[in-house]
């Protein structure tokens, strides 16, 4: 892991790496379809590879919202063939991990001024070294007075300002995304990073809601999240129980069991956070997953900057959603009505829809809820994730230009990109289950069918004060 010294940077420098990262990708470009006219493959993906390269060293070298970006895009399936697409895809999902160190001196100098004391006499053991980099903020193991092993998370030093100097450059990163995901609407995304980035910057926002869903989670037999010591942190910095385990392409090669046990966790742990507790991690990216050293062991899931509640209304209309989408699917004669009647409920039809190609938004939703489609097992894999990003976003596929003219509620566009988000992660887990059945388990409390919904049973009854009524589980 690269260590740097070096300052942040203003608003022009900043916005100067950002151009010129612009000619370097364009020039990259330029090259691949000049040799693709002439049919160079090797020169395709020199050219593509001058791309890559690009992309990764400059938002690589940034902190702040032009890495956290980057991050995002590592995760999502890109909808271009697979051999150009691992060329991005193995230089992106470097920055998940791979986020340029702030000195040491300079995070202990955060602590000193945010503790009024060193660091080595605020921690019984401080470790100088960091176990982890993010866009924010950079976390060092340390250990509190009573021995408990603890994870620190300090804010880099000038991260605010970075941010702000970002947040009038990031447009200009629009027509390489444009080159790079070439049918990836980047507006929303851009928006997105806007306003996700402004929320991480605020610890004690992120500690509450860390508290929150360890409270909800806390003895699951497969999902942990880590304890928060609130009285040891502060505005910039947040300590936590320390977790040690595996990262997620550690897992990726594991045996199907253990791929499908992780997989079915993390499906348990979004959904259940959305229907059981409506509230959710809007962050769902690789690094934000600890996987057990015993393969028995729950996934650890980290990181609530991004975190939201919403209303008991706006699960409703999910609710209605879905039972709508699984009735047209399953040929009931009410099921496309009961969509169009839901998606208005929903604010996703506009009142004056009658232009709308319904029969377009039905094969959507029917694409997007395939995964939970019909009583049988299913596999996630990369080729739907990329045939719903394509569907949804490519104006070839003839669904792109009916879906602009639905009209998206804010919570929405947070929900979308979970769906976008966990649809990426589970296809490359690969896992298998009856996803249908889990759903109506937590989203309608039905009995479970899992070896992990019969070992959640005890553990609804004691969290059952949190879970609101219409997801009670049904007694087995």
């Amino acid at each position: 892991m690269a260590d740097s010294s070096l300052p942040l940077g203003g608003r022009v420098k900043r916005a100067a790496s950002l151009a010129k990262l612009g000619a370097k990708a364009g020039s990259g470009l330029v090259g691949a379809r000049r040799a693709a006219r002439r049919g160079d493959t090797a020169a395709v993906e020199a050219g593509h590879e001058q791309v890559a390269d690009a992309v990764f060293e400059t938002l690589g070298s940034m902190k702040g919202a032009a890495m956290k970006l980057g991050q995002m895009l590592a995760f999502v399936d890109l909808d271009i063939d697979d051999a150009t697409g691992d060329i991005y895809r193995s230089r992106l999902n470097g920055l998940l991990d791979s986020a340029p160190a702030t000195d040491t001196a300079a995070i202990e100098a955060a602590i000193a001024e945010q503790y009024g004391a060193p660091a080595t006499d605020v921690f019984a053991r401080w470790d100088r070294d960091p176990i982890a980099v993010a866009s924010i903020g950079q976390v060092h193991r340390a250990q509190l007075p009573d021995g408990t092993e603890v994870a620190v998370k300090v804010q880099h030093p000038g991260i605010a300002e970075a941010v702000q100097a970002d947040m009038g450059n990031l447009s200009a990163l629009r027509p390489v995304l444009s080159m790079t995901h070439p049918n990836l609407d980047t507006g929303p995304l851009i928006d997105e990073v806007r306003e996700r980035i402004r929320d991480e910057l605020d610890y004690q926002k992120e500690g509450a809601y860390q508290q929150a869903f360890h409270d909800r989670f806390d003895g699951h037999p497969a999902i942990a999240v880590p304890r928060v010591f609130h009285e040891w942190c502060r505005p910039r910095v947040l300590v936590t129980e320390y977790v040690a385990g595996r990262r997620f392409d550690q897992i990726l090669d594991a045996p199907q069991d253990e791929r499908d046990r992780y997989g079915e966790a993390i499906f348990r742990f979004v959904f259940s956070s959305l229907y059981r507790f409506r509230i959710f991690n809007a962050d769902p990216h690789p690094g934000n997953f600890i996987f057990p050293l015993d393969p028995g062991g729950p996934v650890t899931f980290i990181d609530y900057g991004s975190a939201r509640t919403f209303s008991s209304d706006v699960r409703r209309k999910l609710r209605a959603l879905h039972l709508a989408v699984a009735a047209d699917d399953e040929g009931d004669p009410t099921g496309a009505t009961a969509l169009q009647h839901a998606m208005l409920d929903a604010g996703l039809l506009p009142k004056d829809h009658q232009d709308i190609d319904f029969d377009v938004v039905r094969r959507w939703f029917a694409l997007a809820y395939e995964p939970l489609a019909g009583d049988r097992e299913w596999t996630y894999s990369t080729e739907y994730a990329r045939r719903l990003i394509g569907a949804s976003t490519d104006p070839s596929r003839g669904m792109e230009a009916t879906l602009r003219k639905l009209t998206m509620p804010a919570e929405y566009i947070l929900l979308n990109r979970i769906q976008f988000g966990v649809n990426s992660l589970l296809a490359r887990l690969r896992p298998t289950a009856n996803w249908n059945r889990i759903m109506h388990e937590i989203a309608e409390g039905s009995a479970p069918t899992t070896a992990m919904g019969h070992e959640e049973q005890a553990w609804l009854g004691r969290v059952g004060e949190l879970i609101d009524p219409v997801a009670r589980p049904t007694a087995a």
